[in-house]
């Protein structure tokens, strides 16, 4: 069983991963469209893929985007929450797999993502599903009695 407190930091360093992992997917997709200045296109050879505007649009907008929503459902206790992170975590460890099998390691962060890919489906596996507050629940200390 796990305490509240316990969900609390599961929740937090869920999102946070999350949250990281979107602005990673978001920032290599938009360097990925705007040419990849750097990144050689070699790399792409045996593929089907002659420059990086397709697995840079997937990136944005597949493992991005799947990352952002878990993010949000997460942290605002979203009855999709836990399955929004396995989702994406899932996401990002088929990605990492096509691009490794692809244009083989190249980087360091392939590993690195991989890692938090599985981080994300164990803390999304231990994450308790909070139910979320109803929209008339007051925020705050319960009223005074004026006794």
């Amino acid at each position: 069983m796990v305490s509240r407190s316990q969900s609390s930091t599961i929740r937090y360093v869920l999102g946070g991963l999350l949250a990281f992992g979107a602005l990673n997917a978001f920032g290599g997709g938009y360097y990925g469209l705007s040419g990849a200045e750097g990144v050689p296109t070699e790399w792409l050879e045996g593929s089907p893929f002659s420059d990086y505007t397709v697995p840079s649009v997937v990136l944005l907008v597949v493992v991005g985007g799947s990352f952002l929503v878990a993010a949000v459902a997460v942290f605002v206790r979203s009855p999709i929450a836990r399955t929004s992170a396995l989702t994406a975590g899932t996401v990002v460890l088929v990605w990492i797999g096509i691009q490794v099998a692809i244009i083989g390691y190249v980087s360091w962060m392939q590993p690195a993502t991989a890692i938090g890919g599985l981080l994300i489906l164990l803390l999304a596996l231990g994450h308790q599903q909070d139910s979320p507050l109803p929209p008339d629940a007051a925020v705050g200390p319960p009223a005074s009695s004026g006794r």
